[in-house]
């Protein structure tokens, strides 16, 4: 069927359907849930004017009116409609409408408003002011003016306008591309200025799920610290004097300090464990794309699904066609495989990993051993004085289970046992800071935190209400057999201090999550790795660091770790590139901040996991970030709409949806093209089950003219040929189109992914791409 414009065709699909429809709504039975109706594109041409935002949303009213019987009905279901970019809206329909809707060929997806969750680990298990590891170096950037030009919209839970990391001293106009608002009509306390140009919020999606919200509602105000603390991450100001309880003294700033930032509230108080709804989301990129965005970063996401049912690959696709930049958060669902989240190949995936700072806080015992532990916990044990320390399950409360007691939950100690001693207790389950004040409710002096198999080495600061330590698990299991065989174990928890330069950094968080992707495992997933632990950046002051009801204290910068964190450190260098290089495309900066990347730690060594067993591509992608670098990458793997679109052919989207989705008379090629053909920066074959495989790459040149020569470092039980071996390039913007063929080496190989890579250089510059195979 040849496609007809959607607002042309209402008119007559109305007329057409109500007489089979008859008067009977359909939304009268009880089984009414809330959902998106997409439609793909718009297509508006040039400015994008109130009144053609009001005919499409007519156009909604009409088309739901179609199925119910009745317009009145369908405009009181519809709470979103996407007028701007994205053409669809958000309805609260029963299972058959939403089904027939679905069917309609003018429809690209219909799907549930699901619930999507801030990846950030809180101070809870599995569910910037950097060191040497990430700030770029202000030299290379001043010709960038550290992002000035540049606008960095954030979806997250909103922003605490009085930080300084969002004071607008020094900076000139707000950019007249700008078309953003400041949504504080029903918040007098709320200001935007010049550097924080811009806040909304978006609830209704939220509301949908949850029921009816109070007046308190209406602000772009952060009232849970996430949302300031990845906004100022990707685009604070300079703020000297930045610290949490003294640790980590200095100048904060974000990747792009003197961009200009946006906040976009779209996540709000968990209900069930569900903050942040796929209606809210596709509103929010909506208006962030029409707004003027550069650079959008999303710490946040849910289970991986079609790409036509993701709210933020469906939001990112769209503001790519726009040139936008779009940062996504991988998840903090490690280390288990194939867990990362946000995996559309036109969005930048980030993982986390440590800085080479640390919080330290060691435990001693009376043997005389010493561990190394970390926190944040303000207080401190005297001087030198030990404590009695035993297991949290040995001071179990009556009629409670030695699991809960283990785990140190809330009145499952008997203070009577408690009081007086050190407790051991259990991370997982519940929160880390709420354990420690089970133990002070208790009446316990202090709290060592025993990591699991899970979480190995992996140590996490907290801002702890009592003296405390985290310790990883191989010290865990000597601290328990010093419990076990010792008459009276005894020990001490030495207060907290920062220290720089600690080696290996990065290892890579247990929490991260890895590849490979679940909807697209040709694509490798997480892009990039960048820090994602223990990072400090600007808090709100509505709630306390630990964000526990029960915590009084009040923080203007806070160590937070997560996917969460890493991510808007990469949107602040899009940012920079994105005001180095204006021209460039969405797909050129994440090409640049991949190949310039390191898998190297500081010892030096291949990065590693949790467990200090080699971490690979699944992990951290392309490797850790190195801004300084890639703003002069050489060559850049380059792509467009065009090349996604071709991706989504080859995964065998339906041709109609596609063409839809694109906003386009776009046609599949009747030749299927190879998935591994995407210009994407790595190269990733899920299956090598013929005797080999050949992909196509096209590079361009964005340095001097030069001469690149390839190596290649072969995955065990591969070949690997690339022909030609060398590309010259005489001037900026020309490309080059290499093969590669990937084959099994002859004999008996091992099952399973192996990894290598692909390196172009000329001397001066080491373009690097991964390499990923599964035999």
């Amino acid at each position: 069927m040849k496609r007809t414009n959607l607002l042309s065709f209402l008119p007559f699909l109305v007329l057409l359907l109500l007489p089979h429809l008859g008067s009977k709504p359909i939304l009268a039975s009880e089984d009414v849930s809330s959902y998106v109706v997409y439609f793909g594109s718009h297509s508006h041409v040039g400015v994008i004017t109130q009144d053609a935002m009001d005919r499409v949303r007519e156009t909604h009213y009409d088309f739901l009116g179609s199925f119910t019987g009745s317009r009145e009905i369908a405009t009181d279901a519809i709470f979103y409609s996407y007028t701007k970019h994205i053409n669809g809206f958000a309805a609260h329909l029963n299972h058959d409408l939403a089904s027939a809707i679905s069917k309609h060929p003018e429809v690209v997806s219909v799907f549930p408003n699901k619930a999507l969750k801030l990846h950030t680990t809180r101070s809870w298990d599995f569910m910037g002011l950097e060191h040497n590891s990430y700030v770029p170096s202000s030299s290379i950037w001043r010709k960038a003016r550290f992002g000035e030009d540049s606008i960095i919209a954030n979806l997250d839970t909103g922003v605490w306008p009085e930080s300084k990391s969002f004071s607008d001293e020094g900076l000139g106009p707000i950019p007249s591309r700008w078309k953003g608002i400041c949504q504080n009509q029903k918040d007098a306390t709320f200001h935007c200025n010049r550097k924080l140009i811009g806040a909304r919020y978006f609830h209704k999606g939220y509301a949908a799920a949850v029921g009816p919200l109070n007046s308190s509602f209406d602000s772009p105000r952060d009232i849970d610290g996430h949302g300031s603390h990845t906004l100022s991450t990707a685009g604070g100001a300079f703020v000297p004097g930045a610290n949490v309880f003294g640790q980590g003294n200095g100048t904060a700033k974000g990747g792009s300090p003197r961009a200009r930032v946006a906040a976009y509230k779209v996540c709000w108080p968990p209900v069930r464990g569900n903050e942040c709804y796929d209606a809210d989301v596709l509103a929010a990129f909506d208006a962030a794309i029409h707004d003027g965005a550069d650079v959008i970063s999303v710490s946040l996401g849910g289970e991986p699904a079609s790409f036509f049912n993701d709210s933020v690959a469906i939001g990112s696709f769209h503001a790519a066609k726009k040139g936008i930049v779009v940062v996504c958060s991988a998840g903090n669902s490690g280390p288990a495989d194939s867990t990362v989240s946000n995996v559309a190949p036109w969005q930048i995936t980030v993982g986390a990993s440590t800085m080479d700072r640390e919080f330290a806080s060691n435990l001693i015992l009376g043997n005389g051993k010493h561990y190394k532990g970390q926190s944040l916990a303000p207080s401190s044990l005297p001087h030198a004085k030990f404590y009695p320390i035993i297991a949290a399950s040995e001071a179990k409360a009556k009629n409670v289970t030695a699991s809960d007691a283990q785990l140190c939950k809330i009145g499952s100690l008997d203070p009577q046992k408690a009081k007086g001693k050190i407790l051991v207790c259990l991370r997982g389950i519940n929160g880390r800071v709420e354990k420690g004040r089970a133990v002070a409710l208790a009446g316990g002096v202090g709290m060592v935190l025993e990591n699991t198999n899970a979480t190995g080495n992996d140590l996490t600061a907290d801002p702890h209400v009592l003296p405390a330590t985290q310790i990883s698990f191989k010290d865990s299991l000597a601290l328990s057999r010093y419990i076990s065989q010792t008459k009276k174990p005894i020990a001490h928890i030495t207060p907290s201090r920062t220290v720089l330069g600690t080696k290996q950094a990065p290892v890579m968080a247990a929490f991260s999550s890895k590849g490979p992707s679940s909807v697209a495992p040709e694509i490798l997933k997480p892009d990039i790795t960048a820090p994602g632990v223990s990072v400090i950046a600007a808090y709100t002051g509505a709630v306390s660091p630990t964000n526990e009801k029960f915590d009084p204290r009040r923080l203007l910068f806070n160590a937070v770790s997560g996917t969460s964190m890493s991510c808007p450190h990469v949107s602040g260098i899009a940012g920079l590139l994105k005001t180095r290089y204006p021209s460039w495309s969405p797909a050129a900066i994440r090409s640049a901040i991949m190949t310039t990347a390191t898998t190297m730690d500081d010892i030096p060594g291949p990065i590693l996991n949790s467990t200090y067993m080699k971490a690979t591509p699944f992990s951290f992608g392309a490797g850790h970030v190195r801004p300084n670098l890639a703003v002069n990458p050489g060559l850049v793997y380059d792509s467009g709409i065009k090349d996604y679109l071709n991706f989504l052919c080859s995964l065998g989207y339906n041709a109609s949806q596609i063409s839809v989705f694109s906003g386009k008379n776009f046609a599949c090629s009747s030749r299927k093209a190879s998935l591994y053909n995407l210009n994407y920066p790595s190269i990733t074959v899920p299956n090598l089950s013929s005797s080999k495989v050949t992909v196509s790459r096209t590079v361009k040149n964005v340095g001097r003219p030069s001469t690149y020569t390839v190596r290649v470092n072969n995955p065990e039980g591969v070949y690997v040929a690339v022909k030609p071996t060398s590309l010259n390039f005489t001037k900026v913007g020309e490309q080059k189109t290499f093969k590669v063929t990937i084959a099994k080496r002859k004999g008996k190989v091992a099952k399973g992914y192996v990894f290598g890579d692909l390196v172009w250089s000329d001397k001066k510059h080491r373009v690097r791409s991964p390499i990923v195979v599964k035999l």
